[in-house]
């Protein structure tokens, strides 16, 4: 059993916490990048693809305390800094330019390049360390949901340079489960407790600009993960199916705008019309207005459907995993378990529908062989 898993933030490799020690592997080719055994490790977070990773120790016999921090030179076998908080370290999220540690009640914000604490947040309890930081450096966000006197469903948007709230988004009606920015920080994905529906809105402005349906029954989320291009958004779940939802662009969502003020235009007139030729029952009767549908009303209809899907095989039923499209040529969806399988499907670009599972390897077998092992009869 994995103690974390974590894609890199441009998803083309893979970190794994064990009781053991860690591991980093490279999504495409698969294979292992690099290994340590040294007790447990409960965060495992790189920095891209770079030798510098982040870890927090775990578990029974931890490499070290969960409440301090190390960043780890891979490359030069050798310790960058330590720092030592006075609860459990709950998350870790960095980028070129901010390294951010998540406490229950904390988020605290450093200088990456020297190590400088630059601001303290003080947030309601967050025991599941609910909270997001953009990849990029240009847009660089945090994202988490505000103190306890907002209300359920709000997001949180802190520019981590400037270090000042610059947003609250109405997200969701119930409370937040899961986050995800893309990867130029322009875009931040949210879904709730409910799981039905996934929201995608603009940052910093918090405009929505796409809304999905994974499905009908409540479900939690485990991952939302955008894509490098920007052009698909990836959605685990407990409900052991993994949802690949399309994104349009800005010019294609222009059309589509346009589109729907002509129908919304379209609707309207037809609705004037029969209006005006009911207009002596409207006289009788004093209203028609209960014989239409308010505007607001059809926003049950307006999510959109996934664009493909994956079936996680019966090994994984009911465990807990993350996913990712990555940037390879063609794209797979690639997706690892609590339990330490990775999966790749093969995706249909043009028509969608079910993936293709295509390989499932084992990352957690002979975990003292440099190589993950493939599960017999899988292809390669």
């Amino acid at each position: 059993m994995t103690s974390d898993l974590t894609h890199s933030q441009q998803t083309s490799c893979i970190s794994v916490g064990t009781r053991h020690g860690y591991r980093i592997y490279n999504c495409d080719p698969m294979g292992k990048c690099y290994s340590k055994t040294e007790g447990g490790v409960g965060i495992v977070e790189m920095l891209f693809c770079t030798s510098l990773v982040a870890l927090v120790g775990a578990g029974e016999q931890p490499a070290f305390s969960p409440r301090k921090l190390q960043i780890t030179n891979t490359k030069r076998q050798s310790n960058v800094c330590e720092l030592t908080f006075i609860t459990a370290i709950l998350a870790v999220k960095l980028n070129r330019k901010r390294l951010m540690v998540v406490l229950e009640e904390h988020i605290y914000i450093y200088d990456i390049s020297n190590m400088k604490l630059l601001h303290t947040i003080d947030t309601s309890p967050n025991p599941n360390a609910l909270c997001a930081l953009s990849p990029s450096s240009d847009n660089c966000y945090i994202a988490y949901p505000p103190n306890a006197s907002g209300a359920a469903g709000e997001l949180l948007l802190f520019d981590a340079i400037s270090l000042q709230a610059i947003n609250i988004l109405q997200a969701h009606k119930s409370p937040l489960s899961c986050i995800g920015f893309n990867y130029d920080g322009t875009m931040v994905a949210t879904a709730s407790d409910q799981g039905t529906i996934i929201r995608v809105f603009s940052v910093p402005t918090g405009d929505k600009l796409f809304q999905f349906r994974r499905g009908t029954t409540s479900s939690r989320i485990y991952s939302i993960s955008f894509n490098v291009e920007n052009t698909l958004l990836s959605v685990s779940s407990g409900n052991d199916t993994v949802h690949v939802f399309k994104l349009l662009t800005e010019t294609e969502r222009q059309h589509a705008a346009q589109l729907e003020r002509r129908r919304s235009s379209a609707s309207a007139s037809r609705k004037n019309s029969v209006i005006n030729s009911l207009s002596p029952l409207v006289n009788a009767a004093g209203s028609v207005g209960s014989y239409f549908l308010p505007d607001k009303i059809t926003e049950m209809w307006e999510p959109a459907r996934d664009f493909c899907f994956a079936k996680l095989p019966a090994e994984s039923k009911g465990s807990p995993n993350i996913c990712a499209v990555t940037s390879s040529s063609p794209p797979f969806l690639a997706v690892v378990t609590a339990e330490g399988w990775f999966y790749q499907y093969n995706i249909d670009m043009e028509a969608g529908g079910e993936c293709l599972l295509v390989r499932k390897i084992s990352l957690l077998e002979n975990e003292n062989d440099q190589s993950p092992t493939a599960e017999s009869g899988a292809k390669p």
